[in-house]
């Protein structure tokens, strides 16, 4: 399945077809004589139906298991930084973090039964595994201990669904599902991202995913809106006593522009139930034309007494994107952005980092694309390692080959 433009989280909007429910009340055993009165009318009926009528067959449920979706998705990569550190360890990188390896990123396979009409029932699993993904993505409670090692394996959602029959339809999630901020996403069979590496803001600024319950309406076809009810940031276990809140609203002006705005709040620091975190994220698309698309992402977080001598903590950064696919299977993608996180509460350093990635694709055939990325990082400090010491820039390329069905 080809992914959307720019590979910017669509959450599936709830739909407004109506539904009917079939009631019944208790049964009562019909007399001898009113039987023999029935069989009499019933027989009489059918021998006066014409044959079309009788031919008829009532049609069997669905199988189980044909109402079941099963994808699939694999992404695999070869990663090399100029500054060849000694622990063969990219700085400030997501899933790319190891230098000079062939990896396999991920191997993952869902599956799911869709829910989109008021009275429908659905569910999606998605499990991961590999060297890369689920090695951060992994949500603490779950596939990652409390000291913060997690292995190869990740479930990396796993939600029921119901679409209450409310207006156009109250679609209603529970479980663990990918975070609704950002521009960029977890690669999977139904999205990918058009830079191979993650940006800063993906990797520090924001979640990765939430446990708990989320709402989703349609108000028009042009406004849609989320709340949700989590244990926090990456928790499938809550680390504190109290429970994070959280809202989308998505706005298509025209079709060729989407606006989301995102928002959450709760504390989320370990036995810290008072210390709140605080999180605005703004996304924009603008599919200019089929060969042009141009997109924006903003963030700004704060937390309470985060930062030294009991301060609150800021972060914050912005990036630009655009696509230009000239040709049907050729692509080249840009990404510029900076963060700030003068604090140091998201790093861990106080500093200002900025980068660029160019990004060439080919696409082989609708299911395989490989592409490229090289990508220069700096920093106000030097904090990326290299060959016998630190510096204050990186350099890095990276050949990746993504597979989706």
């Amino acid at each position: 399945m080809a992914p959307p433009s720019l590979g910017v989280r669509h959450d599936a909007d709830p739909r407004s077809a109506a539904g009917a429910e079939r009631t019944s009340g208790p049964r009562r055993a019909a007399s001898p004589r009113v039987a023999h009165i029935v069989v009499w009318l019933v027989g009489g009926v059918g021998l006066s139906l014409p044959s079309s009528a009788m031919a008829a067959e009532i049609v069997p449920p669905t199988p189980w298991y044909q109402a079941i979706q099963v994808n699939g998705f694999m992404s695999t990569s070869y990663s090399y930084n100029f500054n060849r550190p000694d622990s063969r360890t990219n700085t400030l990188r997501v899933f790319d973090f190891d230098d000079n390896s062939f990896k396999i990123d991920v191997f993952e396979l869902v599956a799911q039964k869709s829910a989109s009409n008021p009275r429908e029932t659905g569910f999606r699993a998605d499990v991961a595994l590999g060297s890369s993904i689920p090695r951060v993505s992994a949500a603490a409670g779950l596939f990652r201990d409390a000291a913060g090692t997690a292995e190869d394996l990740d479930l990396q959602q796993a939600y029921m669904s119901y679409v209450a029959p409310l207006g156009s339809g109250l679609r209603i999630d529970a479980g663990k599902f990918v975070t609704h901020f950002g521009y960029e996403v977890i690669d999977g069979y139904d999205g990918w991202n058009d830079n191979a590496t993650r940006s800063i803001l993906f990797g520090f600024a924001i979640p990765f995913t939430h446990t708990g319950v989320r709402a989703s309406y349609a108000v028009s076809p042009h406004v849609a809106a989320t709340l949700l009810l989590v244990n926090g940031w990456d928790n499938a276990r809550d680390n504190n006593r109290a429970k994070s809140v959280g809202a989308q609203l998505v706005f298509t002006p025209v079709p060729p522009v989407t606006v989301y705005l995102n928002a959450m709040t709760g504390p989320e620091r370990v036995d810290n139930g008072s210390d709140g975190r605080s999180l605005l994220d703004f996304v924009a698309i603008w599919r200019a034309s089929p060969q042009l698309a141009l997109g924006a992402n903003g963030d700004w977080g704060t937390e309470q007494n985060a930062a030294q001598l009991g301060e609150d903590a800021t972060w914050s950064g912005i990036a630009g994107y655009a696509r230009f696919g000239p040709f049907g299977a050729f692509a080249l993608s840009v990404r510029g952005e900076t963060f700030d996180d003068s604090d140091g509460a998201r790093t861990g350093v106080s500093q200002s980092v900025n980068e660029i990635t160019l990004t060439p694709e080919v696409r082989l055939s609708s299911s395989l694309l490989v592409r490229g990325d090289l990508r220069v990082d700096h920093s106000t400090h030097s904090v990326f390692e290299k060959e016998g010491g630190r510096s204050d820039s990186q350099t890095t390329v990276l050949v990746s080959a993504v597979y989706g069905f």
